[in-house]
């Protein structure tokens, strides 16, 4: 079994590769039981994210979530994923979890956004300065040409210093000390915070924008306001977001829009089911929660890389 660490799974997650890699299994399907959620310890939860292709590989995730490790110095969440044969049950590797779910993360959006933004999207807004966000216009550019990145977080002097981490990168990246002003002149506009209230307003949002809505991965968090998803093509990465996410709850309960709104999922984007966006001019969004086929693409991704 082979011990697959952050630096060596990240070298192994090429976004361009990472992208056709989630693709091809969206549109492939796999099988993906409900997470299970234990409390090993007081003070900690623990997610359980399993997915297969039966005969093929199987994934298993444990995320391991401690708020008080703030007091002791350490990240509140540590994460694994074990790749076993699907034939056998024989280990194949053990993989740093965050790592991989921070990329294959960003690339679901990417994905979706090679079927829903602009062909000629340049200009990415960052909102939130991250993990997941500090990945996104790599991601992006896998997709679009991106040439002008944006960044506004809740704390200043985190995007001034994410936006030149970029530009040591050699990107054409700045703070934005406005949102509204940012979300205004962006073709898209890219979500990651843990938001328990609407950042994004679908007032500043522009004709022909595409928002991605990354947090919200619970119903009591909040990224966007109801106008961001008034009148605008919904799109989800599984169901499972319409359950979950707060984002979609609140809006669905206000009659904003109903689930027979929604156009498509991820995987019916990947298999041609549905199409993406239907012109120039229409606002898109594309709502994620997360999901373990994505844990499973990577970690397949990875186990190939390093053979």
């Amino acid at each position: 079994m082979k011990i697959i660490g952050a630096r060596a799974a990240a070298a192994a997650l090429p976004f361009d590769r990472l992208i056709a890699a989630l693709r091809a299994r969206f549109a492939g399907g796999c099988e993906v039981p409900p997470r299970q959620v234990l409390q090993p310890a007081e003070g900690m939860t623990s997610l359980i994210m399993p997915a297969w292709v039966a005969g093929g590989a199987y994934a298993v995730k444990i995320v391991n979530i401690a708020p008080g490790n703030a007091a002791r110095g350490l990240p509140g969440l540590h994460s694994t994923v074990l790749l076993h044969d699907g034939a056998t049950g024989r280990p194949l590797a053990l993989i740093d979890g965050d790592t991989i779910t921070a990329r294959r993360t960003a690339a679901a959006s990417a994905l979706a956004a090679d079927h829903l933004a602009r062909q000629d999207a340049r200009h990415l807004l960052v909102v939130g300065a991250g993990r997941v966000a500090e990945l996104l216009p790599a991601a992006y550019a896998a997709v679009r040409r991106i040439d002008r990145v944006s960044v506004w977080a809740r704390r200043p002097e985190a995007a001034r210093a994410l936006a030149a981490r970029w530009r040591r990168q050699g990107l054409a990246a700045r703070a934005a000390p406005s949102l509204a002003a940012a979300a205004a002149e962006a073709d898209i506009v890219s979500c990651a915070t843990l938001s328990t209230a609407p950042l994004m307003q679908g007032a500043w949002l522009r004709a022909g924008s595409h928002l991605d809505l990354i947090g919200s991965f619970t119903p009591a968090m909040r990224e966007a306001d109801d106008a961001c998803l008034r009148d605008a093509g919904l799109y989800i990465d599984t169901a499972e977001a319409l359950a979950k996410s707060g984002d979609l709850l609140g809006p669905m309960s206000r009659g904003v829009f109903t689930r027979d709104s929604v156009r498509g999922t991820l995987a019916d984007l990947c298999r041609g089911q549905v199409a993406g966006r239907h012109d120039a001019a229409e606002r898109t969004v594309f709502k994620s929660v997360g999901t373990a086929l994505e844990d499973l693409a990577a970690a397949m991704l990875v186990h190939a890389q390093t053979a």
